[in-house]
């Protein structure tokens, strides 16, 4: 197992990580977004205001989201599994 070979699966790996973490982290980022401009237009400044809204736009996302982000890893996963040898030979 050569250096290339390691950085090219945490390579693969952060970038599975980023693409099953973004809708999320997109979502969050929107919501909060638009929470802080209204409080903004309404002079209400409570910090915790937007805690709840987030965690339910984090939720909605989990639950529309689980089948694509289940797929992705599940096929990351699998070509770890399948290309085990090689990866053990180099």
């Amino acid at each position: 197992m050569d250096e290339n070979l390691i950085l090219f699966l945490g390579q693969e790996a952060l970038k599975t990580t980023a693409l099953v973490a973004s809708p999320m982290l997109i979502g969050a980022l929107v919501i909060g977004l638009v929470i802080s401009v209204l409080q903004a237009v309404t002079q209400i400044n409570e910090s915790t205001l937007t805690f709840i809204p987030k965690m339910a736009v984090v939720a909605v996302v989990i639950v529309v989201a689980a089948p694509w982000m289940i797929d992705v890893m599940s096929t990351y996963t699998l070509e770890l599994f399948e290309n085990i040898t090689t990866y053990v030979r180099e």
